[in-house]
């Protein structure tokens, strides 16, 4: 006999990326949608009028800020508390080590606070919420690398000091009255988990009843790994994983007549040719390097992503909003030109059905941001299994809490290729010109540090 569904709002659900990967899981029915952008709300009007989604979802358009989460509670008529899962991911751009980091002092960062004030009110019995991995390491404050204590400048203030923003987070869900949340951080790669498309992100699992929750070992690993320990019974098999699924995979069936793109420049196509699947600019001329890339050729990092073009023998990397950056170039394998919208959602794993509303960039935007529906139908399937014990105890907290939050990192980082001088590539998987490159077993599956 089928389980009951739990009741799911949705916060910041963008192109609904995480709220499919629950849907996948099974057992979750996502009540209400909170959405700002319009074209992200007419994505989930659209796809809930061709019956994709359910009849009853009400979508909220508008600032998070502005909403009362005691109305919405009101016109699902429900209480606080009977909300099973709260899920969303607040804007993640302040906290990305990619660029700039603004931490909190950007406005976006407050949106943390937005979703806690959803869980203060609704009460949920979980939540999950997902962001860039660069958030457990923010701060509260910025203080400029120049004016570090490492550059002479004076200690750093607790604001300062790596960790204070989930610090903060934490120390707030603590201060919830009558509701105190536990919560376990999990630093994860959607690769790992059958994802084509390596992508580091930070789970964060909260429950009121001093639950601990843990994410399961990486499922998929390269195809062809060196041991460098034996394995023993306690341990993961390092050999046992499926092959990590690869671009071929996700792409290597699908035909467009007319691929919506946000394509290259014809300057930029003109570098793009000259690069072979699986490369980037160190396979160009280095007078071409120079000549193309200008201050970034003299860079020390941050450039794997100029004049890239893809492989079909390895995972995708990470998925941008914009493809056709010269600077994160996502070029297709074979053709010059960036991923289509299309690709880009079979990358994340949308049903081939799903239909994206909004101007094409808007349309990268939904799909680039969304969380890979991989990992929400795993968290979901965790979230699920703790649901299911807690109502056979019939939502008895369990009576000694947590001595700590935990930050659990599983496996996370991911290396798929090395780049070599005079423009030579290897890539491990495709035969045996380079097979005395192997991949190392991870040194480290999963390590656990509290807060």
């Amino acid at each position: 006999m089928a389980k009951d569904r739990y009741k799911v709002v949705s916060l910041f659900s963008g192109g609904m990326g995480l709220d499919l990967g629950l849907d996948v899981a099974g057992r979750f029915h996502v009540l209400a949608c909170v959405e700002k952008v319009p074209a992200f709300c007419e994505t989930i009007r659209t796809n809930k009028r061709a019956g994709r989604l359910h009849a009853d979802l009400r979508v909220y358009e508008g600032d998070i800020s502005s909403l009362d989460p005691e109305s919405i509670l009101a016109e699902m008529g429900l209480e606080p508390g009977e909300v099973d899962l709260i899920v969303g991911g607040p804007p993640c751009q302040s906290f990305s080590t990619a660029g700039r980091r603004r931490t909190v002092q950007d406005p976006r960062g407050t949106l943390l606070w937005q979703f806690l004030r959803f869980v203060q009110v609704m009460r949920p019995r979980f939540f999950l919420m997902e962001n860039v991995r660069g958030l457990l390491s923010a701060a509260l404050k910025h203080r400029p690398i120049s004016q570090r204590p490492e550059k002479g400048g004076p200690p750093l203030e607790p604001d300062e000091e790596h960790g204070s923003v989930v610090r903060l987070f934490a120390s707030d869900l603590q201060a919830i009255p009558g509701a105190a949340y536990h919560m376990d951080c999990f630093e994860v790669n959607a690769v790992n988990y059958g994802a084509p498309q390596i992508r580091e992100r930070a789970i964060f699992v909260g429950n009121r009843y001093n639950a601990v929750v843990d994410f399961p070992d990486p499922t998929h690993g390269p195809l062809h790994a060196k041991q460098t320990e034996q394995p023993t019974l306690f341990s993961q098999d390092a050999s046992s994983p499926q092959p990590w699924a690869t671009l071929r995979d996700a792409i290597g069936d699908l035909h467009e007549d007319s691929p919506v793109v946000m394509d290259f420049s014809p300057r930029k196509r003109k570098y793009l040719a000259m690069v072979p699947p699986g490369s980037n600019w160190r396979s160009l001329p280095e007078q071409v390097q120079k000549e193309s890339m200008g201050r970034a050729w003299c860079a020390k990092g941050g450039r794997s992503g100029w004049w890239r073009r893809l492989t079909l023998d390895l995972p995708c990397p990470t998925l941008v909003t914009m493809p056709n950056h010269a600077s994160t170039s996502l070029c297709h394998p074979t053709e010059t030109r960036a991923l289509s919208i299309r690709e880009y959602a079979r990358i994340q794993e949308f049903p081939d059905e799903w239909e994206f509303a909004g101007k094409v960039s808007e349309q990268y935007a939904q799909v680039g941001n969304a969380v890979p529906t991989r990992l929400g139908r795993v968290a979901g399937e965790v979230i699920a299994h703790s649901l299911d014990v807690l109502a056979e105890r019939d939502w008895m907290p369990y009576k000694t809490a947590p001595l700590a939050y935990r930050v659990v990192y599983v496996q996370s980082h991911v290396r798929t290729r090395q780049w070599y001088k005079a423009g030579q590539t290897f890539v491990w998987e495709d035969g045996e010109e380079n097979g005395s490159a192997e991949y190392a077993a991870p040194k480290t599956v999963r390590k656990i540090r509290s807060i």
